[in-house]
């Protein structure tokens, strides 16, 4: 088998022939870019960074014995509702998402706790955390012209700072816009089925984004194709190599990140085609900020840098390991590894429909799972029959 990572063919329109039927949908980046208004998108890396480093340094975190936090509500907006902490200049009013989780720290119902006027609520905000069992809590205020409860964990949490990701995407990825391998994706033009990687970042086209909660960021080596084998007609079978990560330094979610190789990106940013999904998940506790600094940098920056190769001789293992030559192969080697009747005969059609010819290696196989979890409704249902498939390509490699 060949691989070409520098020059694979292009099509006359600029773009790259790719056949999305083939491998995984993921629809997180799509999720993300569907949810997000104007003002939490980003042009650059660049942009990114300044806008949650400019936060961070305008933040203060502190662990504050909850028995000497008073609560005060504002005489003349009854719906308003600050805290004055120990030491502090002024009163801090929570977000939104602070006053959940001050509300969650007591044991009480947030959705309750809000339709209250500000002093019925502070009431049972002061009681809950006067007798509250872990005594303390840790604070993030954020001075933004007022002073701002962002976050209310508890003593132990590890913030990872949302900048910190960032900067560390921006090592290997220098804007995001090109200037490095990585960059903000093109575009799948369906019509045609070829993927153009030149595409302008626009409001409506980038994947780089930060909330007051949290930051994801999604980027791809499209510019530089990789060739694993050959479709049914004898064209290159084209990947590009991707990786999204998360974090929210306020603990809305998990510190993440996510590798893959896929083979297109559409307008609504699902990634299509996608293989060899590899994740990795930080829960911000104590060791949080080394884990980061020992696990999950490094594997960022090992994926960045590594050669295509152990996938490509992947998917070139899984091609020649033929594993069913008659169709009684077939339905044993997938019954056995826990498909239903209704499932096995399922992959048999799609695979020869979409192959020419029913499967016989494990590639061929995992094609055909991997099609018909997509169909799958319930995303308990599609998850384990990917991870199925991803278990036969683990094994041929």
């Amino acid at each position: 088998m060949n691989m070409q990572v520098l020059d694979a063919r292009r099509e006359a329109s600029g773009g790259y022939k790719v056949d999305v039927t083939r491998g995984e949908r993921v629809g997180r980046v799509s999720s993300e870019w569907f949810s997000r208004p104007d003002d939490e998108r980003f042009l650059s890396l660049g942009d990114l960074g300044r806008a949650v480093r400019d936060r961070s340094e305008r933040s203060r975190t502190r662990v504050v014995a909850t028995d000497l936090i008073q609560f005060e509500a504002n005489r003349s907006d009854g719906e308003r509702l600050a805290l004055i902490l120990p030491g502090a200049e002024a009163p801090v009013v929570p977000t939104h998402w602070s006053f959940g989780q001050l509300a969650a720290q007591v044991g009480a119902p947030a959705a309750y706790l809000r339709q209250l006027p500000a002093a019925l609520a502070g009431i049972n905000l002061q009681y809950g955390l006067g007798t509250h069992r872990g005594e303390q809590i840790k604070t993030l205020e954020t001075d933004d012209g007022r002073v701002e409860l962002r976050a209310v964990t508890g003593p132990d949490y590890g913030r990872i700072y949302d900048h910190e990701l960032v900067e560390a995407v921006q090592r290997i990825a220098g804007n995001g816009t090109g200037d490095t391998r990585w960059k903000i994706p093109g575009v799948l033009d369906w019509s045609t089925g070829i993927y153009n990687p030149c595409v302008d970042a626009t409001r409506d086209t980038t994947t780089l984004y930060a909330s007051d909660r949290d930051v994801f960021l999604f980027l791809v080596d499209d510019l530089n194709p990789i060739e694993a084998g050959r479709l049914p007609d004898g064209s290159p079978d084209l990947f590009f190599r991707g990786f999204y990560c998360w974090n929210s330094e306020v603990g809305a979610k998990t510190l993440g990140m996510a590798s893959f190789y896929l083979r297109a990106v559409c307008q609504n940013r699902n990634l299509w085609g996608v293989e060899d999904f590899e994740e990795i998940t930080i829960r911000h506790s104590k060791y949080a900020a080394s884990r980061f600094a020992h696990e999950a940098a490094p594997a960022l920056m090992n994926f960045a840098n590594s050669s295509p190769r152990p996938f490509v001789e992947g998917i070139r293992a899984a091609r020649e390991r033929i594993v069913a030559k008659t169709d009684e192969d077939r339905g044993d080697f997938l019954r056995r590894r826990g498909f239903s009747k209704g499932e096995t005969a399922k992959i048999i059609e799609t695979v020869l429909a979409e192959e020419g010819h029913p499967p016989a290696s494990i590639f061929d196989f995992v094609q055909g799972i991997t099609a018909v979890a997509r169909d799958k409704p319930h995303q308990d249902a599609r998850l384990d029959m990917e991870a199925k498939a991803k278990k036969l390509l683990d094994r041929a490699a």
